[in-house]
């Protein structure tokens, strides 16, 4: 089941920053006993409908009476922001019969973009404050 399986187990990590999603994949892959397996940017490279994400597949340790066994968890790595739009994204459109569902979809993919957008410059704002606050301190 372990050799098939590539998520029996799944870990959903909400940051408030862009920046700290690669942070955290950096702590991740420096972790002696974490081996990543598999990695999709969906934050450089968005899927079709805007979502934007960092997936990782990581083989990890887990430890059982009978020994160590190393299993496959996938780790999901996003924004608040975008976890707010993926979660109203997948409520308005998964699996719903509505009417003009193209015009919903661009909608949400357009949406998806401004959330894009807002990321970008929270990370810049944030980015700001840290040098000011750097550069106060050395006066």
């Amino acid at each position: 089941m372990f050799n098939k399986l590539h998520d029996i187990a799944g870990v959903r990590v909400i940051t408030r920053f862009i920046s700290d999603v690669y942070t955290i994949e950096d702590m991740l892959m420096a972790q002696p006993d974490v081996t990543v397996v598999q990695r999709k940017d969906y934050i450089e490279y968005p899927k079709e409908n805007g979502y934007r994400s960092l997936h990782l597949i990581v083989s990890v340790p887990i430890y059982l009476s009978s020994g160590t066994e190393n299993i496959d968890v996938e780790i999901q790595i996003r924004t608040i922001a975008m976890n707010f739009w993926a979660s109203v994204e997948h409520e308005l459109n998964y699996k719903k019969d509505v009417a003009n569902k193209t015009l919903l979809r661009e909608n949400l993919s357009q949406t998806a973009d401004d959330v894009s957008l807002l990321d970008r410059k929270m990370d810049r704002l944030r980015g700001r404050i840290w040098k000011s606050q750097s550069e106060n301190l050395r006066e």
